[in-house]
């Protein structure tokens, strides 16, 4: 991978971001924020059910993950002057799921604090920016390929499932992306957006109820155990440090922009700690809000669209009951539109980046092994996928490793 560190360069001014703030910035700042507002919270609503957690207790980690990851995207974001949006690990979510059947809570808020300062102490080391350079672009975009392929199958889904309200919005985002005037005053995946939002009223479907509108975050103690240390902190580390923050770095560069890999680390670690204090999973440099976020615009302008994104995150974590109810009542063919549209471009990059030059094969075994999710050791597909390819590229493909040497 190329360039992972950076010089920092000269902060906007206010002024700066008023003028790099345009449409399609907020436009990508909000799709973005609607992705991770929608699926992702689904996974926290759903895993936090399963395992007995109390409302108050749920409500208090998505405004964790929201305002806090929030408040570290701005600044992030401002200091580089290039998108860099935190949120939490999805498939951590998932790992953690799998241990509320016989972990306590306080156990598992205990396994998050030390993944933080695990997460915190690797990147003031340096060590996870040398073992990512290590890593071959082609595979770890072979990974995000994988990760980012329900997207594009769910989309066919849902104009297959629901062709009243999928179908517009597909029409919309064609006709918008063509070259013209028309794709510029109106982005299209906000043109697919607003015109979704209209089928669903034409249609019906959308039913809200009723419920709290503000957060209550609320500090929660930990407990340390040895058994939940060993179940879950190593699998964690390694959503955050290899699986969604490869991701992230990933979709960046392949943007164009040079991700501070070592400066993201520790501030996950920082994130991961302050959210885990309040309930919340650990932090990552996210792949899919990345890649929204990136998904059209000019790139001096990108971190525009994740200011965007954090702000909007901040209202997220104060409103979350009443934010998530409301996006969570959409029908599911209305997201899967949304989202699939919104990562097509990305989609695309991922495929042209990982099977157009060098490490092909390692590449294609990476994307087969992460589309088939294999878990081993309670580490999921993503990870693996990253680890068969790089074995196959080293026996089969050494000479694309010494080609890379020499560039």
């Amino acid at each position: 991978m190329t360039q992972l560190t950076m010089p920092r360069p000269q902060r906007p001014k206010l002024q700066d971001l008023r003028r790099d703030l345009g449409t399609t910035e907020l436009a990508n700042g909000l799709i973005a924020l609607i992705f991770a507002a929608t699926g992702p919270v689904a996974v926290i609503l759903a895993v936090g059910t399963a395992g007995g957690l109390s409302r108050e207790q749920i409500s208090s980690w998505i405004f964790a993950v929201f305002f806090l990851n929030g408040i570290i995207t701005i600044l992030a974001s401002w200091a580089f002057r290039q998108p860099l949006s935190f949120f939490w690990t999805i498939p951590g979510t998932v790992v953690v799921g799998k241990s509320l059947d016989h972990l306590s809570w306080p156990e598992v808020l205990g396994a998050f604090v030390v993944t933080g300062l695990l997460i915190l102490v690797l990147g003031m080391s340096g060590w996870v920016a040398r073992v990512m350079s290590l890593i071959p672009l082609p595979l770890v975009m072979a990974m995000v390929a994988g990760v980012f392929l329900s997207f594009g199958t769910e989309l066919v889904g849902a104009v297959r499932s629901d062709v009243a309200i999928a179908a517009p919005m597909v029409v919309a985002f064609l006709v918008l992306s063509r070259p013209g005037p028309l794709g510029r005053w109106l982005p299209p995946v906000l043109g697919a957006l607003l015109i979704g939002a209209v089928a669903v009223a034409v249609v019906g479907g959308f039913a809200p109820g009723t419920g709290p509108a503000l957060s209550t975050p609320s500090l929660q103690a930990p407990a340390f155990s040895t058994s939940a240390l060993l179940e879950l902190v190593v699998p964690l580390a390694i959503t955050v440090l290899v699986v969604q923050n490869g991701q992230g770095v990933a979709v960046l560069t392949a943007a164009g922009h040079r991700p501070p890999v070592t400066f993201a680390t520790i501030c996950c670690g920082i994130g991961s700690l302050l959210s885990a204090a309040l309930g919340g999973i650990s932090s990552c440099l996210t792949g899919p809000t990345n890649s929204l976020l990136v998904a059209s615009g000019r790139r001096s302008r990108h971190y525009a669209a994740a200011v965007t994104c954090g702000a909007l995150a901040l209202l997220v974590g104060l409103f979350a009951p009443l934010f998530v109810r409301l996006m969570l009542a959409a029908p599911p063919a209305y997201i899967a539109t949304l989202g699939g549209l919104a990562m097509l471009k990305a989609l695309q990059g991922a495929f042209v980046a990982s099977f157009a030059h060098r490490f092909t094969l390692g590449a294609l075994v990476t994307f087969l092994v992460t589309i088939t999710d294999v878990t081993i050791l309670n580490v999921g597909g993503a990870f693996w996928g990253i680890v068969f390819g790089m074995l196959v590229s080293k026996v089969l493909e050494p000479d694309d490793f010494h080609a890379a040497k020499n560039v």
